[in-house]
């Protein structure tokens, strides 16, 4: 027999609404933004040859987070409907039901307000207004593309890969061509990510609605082919980071030799092309992102002292 008195506690003592704190923290997806406070520091650190201005790298980086917070609550509250039908998903905020979508939408503005002021006055227009543009594309055309097309998932890259250059033009007013490059590296790093991710959950996607790659590719051989091609594209940009003369041979060491990591992993997901080799090729892009920067600011700041060093002789 059902234990009676155990579903009468549940009834009368429902589970706790989690606090506003927290679910703001998760419609705002405060842990996605460690990526947006790493990818806009490197950039800005790296465009700063004479000097960090530490004030202004942190209101470039408070007003960055803001701006991803935005994009990410007004994305969910335009995909709660789909999310509730997904297991991954099913507890966000708005599908749990624990805030309105007035409630939500007014939250994704006020902080969309935020980090654009932030950006305006704590750094430059230029840089607010590549976050502003940031906002725009992630919910008003990568969002509406995700139940359309597979090919929003480059949509989303060219968007995750616009911090660092949010970074390097609050620094130095322009964008050079080692701006670019570091935005191409953090473009292309995304698809074998993102692809690895939708092949884990493609059943979950599908459920949702979502066109993802791994969803409309039953056998993932295109899905695999396509995070191998990408992978491969890193080391050639990791060497071309160096030949423009923004790194020295410790970063092009490193980072060819961490895009062959992740070119080796994307080889066995294409070879095997079940769950264990995706989630190792996930981890993989885990690992690489954070030690590509790490080497990139250390190789950097190995440069400057040289120069500075040869100038003083």
């Amino acid at each position: 027999m059902p234990n009676t008195n155990a579903i009468n506690e549940d009834v009368q003592n429902p589970p706790a609404k989690p606090g506003l704190r927290n679910l703001y923290a998760e419609l705002a997806k405060i842990r996605l933004s460690l990526l947006v406070v790493v990818t806009t520091g490197a950039g800005f650190i790296m465009a700063s040859p004479n000097g960090i201005d530490w004030l202004m790298l942190l209101w470039t980086v408070l007003g960055t987070t803001a701006c991803a917070g935005s994009a990410a609550a007004l994305n969910q509250l335009a995909e709660r409907s789909r999310d509730m039908k997904m297991h991954r998903t099913a507890k966000r905020p708005l599908p749990a039901g624990h805030l309105s979508p007035a409630h939500a939408f007014i939250f994704g503005i006020v902080l969309a307000y935020i980090g654009v002021a932030i950006l305006s006055f704590g750094a430059n227009i230029a840089s607010a207004g590549i976050a502003l543009l940031t906002i725009l594309v992630y919910v008003l055309v990568y969002t509406p593309l995700k139940p359309l097309t597979s090919f929003n998932t480059l949509v989303g890259a060219v968007v995750g890969a616009l911090p660092p250059l949010i970074g390097w033009v609050a620094a130095s007013d322009g964008i050079s061509s080692g701006g670019w490059i570091l935005a191409g590296i953090l473009f292309i790093w995304q698809i074998p990510h993102f692809l690895a991710l939708a092949w884990m959950y493609r059943d979950d996607y599908e459920r949702g609605g979502f066109k993802m790659l791994p969803t409309i590719d039953a056998s993932g051989e295109l899905t695999a082919r396509v995070s191998v091609m990408t992978s491969l594209c890193l080391i050639p940009l990791a060497l071309l980071m160096t030949v423009i003369g923004e790194t020295g041979i410790l970063f092009a060491v490193a980072g060819s030799t961490l895009g062959a990591f992740m070119t080796i992993k994307s080889i066995t997901f294409w070879r095997k092309r079940d769950d264990a080799s995706a989630k190792r090729l996930f981890f993989a892009s885990i690992i690489y992102l954070p030690l590509i920067i790490v080497v990139m600011l250390i190789d950097r700041e190995t440069i400057q002292w040289i120069e500075i060093g040869t100038s003083n002789v």
